[in-house]
């Protein structure tokens, strides 16, 4: 055995003198390195020997396996180093760029929350937060929409208990706000809100963003101005707004607020139904009732308030037309934002 250790590591350093490529080198390791190479076959027999040389035979196996080793490095690290220069048959470009990994990207939605936050931001209104789980006196009664309230038909909500609910819109900010500032005050509160509804322009949680301001001599041309910058800075063009009547009970006047069809301009297309015109938000002016039931004198005091949908937004600024794909996490769609 030991003849043959010491033939083996001849043989060994003789073949390294002759590989010219990481090819060869790769078939020098198997054929004396590998698990069915030279070296195992050899070591295979180091059971038959007497026990009083199996001590010498392994430290001497284990030396020449090392020095091997060490030929193989300084080899392969040598044939690297010819590689990178001129003339090398290397089917490896070391000089290529790596590939880039992969990162994530925020969502679409929370892509257009911080966008619509920033726009308002950008014209004096601070940010609020409220619970998701809210007491039905912020959620309804705060806002004019007493227990009898047949207003409270239009919200299919998600009751804890009798007076513990999720949230069916951001408007509770408002009562919450009121009810521990005074005027004048400008904020938004967005966040998510629930509501008992599911199909492709709804879904059961969604996102909102509830803004009012409150000051003296508040009018609603001055709402009609902050609604207009708004849409101008989010869709990246100036489109006319339309303002249809409608009620809320927490505003008087209340309005539907349209701005001209995103996709063709207003000219009538099948987005916006041939009418020119898409639905983007409520609005109106705040009802005397909640300023009363918040310690403001609506003598005194006026304001205005506004409520959006993020999904909405976000469907109209990027053409979407099923809603429920935000929720789907299909990367094919989310990597598109």
């Amino acid at each position: 055995m030991e003849q043959e250790l010491n033939s083996l590591q001849a043989l060994a350093g003789e073949s390294l003198q002759s590989v010219s490529s990481n090819e060869q080198l790769e078939e020098f390791r198997i054929k004396f390195l590998g698990r069915k190479g030279e070296f195992t076959s050899i070591m295979k027999g180091l059971g038959k020997v007497p026990k009083d040389d199996k001590p010498r035979l392994g430290q001497m196996a284990n030396a020449i396996k090392k020095e091997i080793e060490s030929l193989y490095s300084e080899k392969r690290a040598a044939l690297m180093a010819t590689s990178t220069g001129a003339g090398s048959d290397s089917t490896i470009d070391l000089t290529l760029p790596g590939r880039k990994p992969e990162t994530g990207k925020l969502h679409p939605v929370t892509q257009i929350m911080n966008e619509v936050c920033s726009i308002f931001e950008s014209l004096g209104f601070s940010v609020a937060e409220g619970p998701d789980v809210e007491h039905d006196h912020y959620n309804f009664e705060a806002l004019n929409i007493p227990a009898h309230h047949p207003a409270r038909d239009m919200h299919d909500t998600f009751y804890v208990s009798d007076s513990i609910l999720l949230r069916t819109h951001t408007s509770p900010m408002q009562a919450r706000i009121m009810e521990t500032q005074q005027p004048p005050l400008r904020v938004i509160a967005p966040g998510k809100v629930y509501r008992c509804d599911s199909d492709i322009t709804h879904t059961p949680m969604f996102h909102q963003v509830e803004g009012f301001l409150v000051d003296k001599d508040v009018s609603f041309a001055d709402l009609k101005g902050v609604l207009t910058i708004f849409t101008q800075k989010m869709f990246k063009k100036d489109l006319d707004l339309r303002f249809r009547p409608s009620f809320f009970p927490f505003t008087e006047p209340s309005a539907e607020v349209d701005i001209a069809c995103v996709m063709c301009g207003g000219s009538g297309c099948r987005v916006c139904k041939r009418t020119g015109w898409l639905e983007i938000l409520g609005a109106g002016m705040i009802d005397p009732e909640v300023f009363k039931m918040v310690g403001y004198d609506p003598e005194v005091y006026s304001g205005f308030a506004f409520g959006l949908g993020i999904e909405r937004i976000a469907m109209l600024k990027y053409g979407i037309d099923d809603i429920r794909l935000y929720y789907e996490n299909d990367l094919r769609f989310l990597s598109q934002f």
